[in-house]
């Protein structure tokens, strides 16, 4: 039992009456600031902290919701491959952590595709889910991505991804890890069709996915304070042998040092890439 369920619960039921009830889930508590904050009130407030301000993970749905023009957008299905290419187990079949994540959030992988207008501007979206066995890229998400890039360039419109992931898919061995040159490739091809490819790094962007396509935007956005960097603070610090700065893989202190551009608040996320596409589309024009 939680301390809201053993604790807080109680009490408040004998304040306001043992007719009252009260759900452990109902309250959610930031990893921030440690204060607890009504759930319905974080989602009202975008899963944001109304205290501090911390971005809570977001579903994909509710990112194209609050980005595309009136909330309107056409999903588009993710590729689907063969499951458990190299038949890899630790603890469990990765074939059975395929099934729990599916299970868990309904998705066939880590990805989300969307297409619709921002700001009267084409805009095709892709969002990774970090509830999806830690948003790690595999071969399907690898032919997603290219997929996304097919239909930005079919579409002749603007390709932004908002990435969160801890790397490469283990599970998936020589095959995750070709990924990396494969969603580059596909990066180059956006650029030789003259369309923008902006990445919004949200908490985390980790990895091979940092290492691959998410730093090869046009435009490179992120969340405050996310987490962004290749290896773990504890792997860098034990193999320098140096204590690294305070703030360091998080957005601050990345934009202070100039690997991305700016650091947008989710509240103003959208007005920021309709100004941005607008830009853009009158320079092309």
């Amino acid at each position: 039992m939680s301390w809201i369920s053993d604790v807080v619960a109680p009490k408040l039921k004998a304040f306001m009456g043992s007719s009252s009830s009260i759900k452990s889930d109902s309250w959610t508590k930031c990893p921030e600031c440690d204060r607890m904050i009504c759930t319905n009130e974080l989602r009202d407030n975008s899963m944001v902290c109304v205290y501090c301000s911390h971005h809570f993970q977001i579903s994909a749905q509710d990112r194209f919701k609050a980005i595309f023009d009136d909330g309107v957008y056409q999903n588009i299905d993710s590729v689907r491959v063969k499951d458990d290419p190299i038949k890899f187990k630790d603890v469990k079949k990765y074939s059975d952590r395929l099934k729990e994540a599916r299970s868990k959030t309904g998705m066939n992988d880590c990805v989300s595709i969307a297409r619709g207008q921002i700001g009267g501007q084409p805009a095709v979206v892709f969002v990774m889910n970090f509830g999806f066995i830690g948003g790690s890229m595999g071969l399907a998400f690898g032919k997603s991505f290219s997929k996304a890039v097919d239909l930005a360039i079919e579409s002749q419109a603007a390709l932004i991804g908002f990435t969160a992931s801890g790397g490469a898919r283990m599970q998936e061995g020589i095959f995750s890890l070709m990924q990396m040159p494969a969603t580059v490739a596909s990066v180059c091809e956006l650029r030789e069709a003259g369309l923008p490819y902006i990445n919004v790094f949200t908490n985390p962007t980790t990895g091979g996915v940092l290492a691959s396509f998410a730093s090869l935007g046009d435009i490179l956005i992120a969340e405050p304070k996310a987490l962004i960097g290749f290896a773990g603070a504890r792997v860098i610090e034990k193999t320098i042998k140096s204590k690294l700065p305070e703030g360091f893989q998080r957005s601050e202190f990345l934009l202070k040092h100039g690997m991305i551009d700016m650091i947008v608040h989710r509240h103003d996320m959208a007005s920021r890439l309709k100004m941005i596409l607008s830009y853009i589309g009158k320079q092309v024009a």
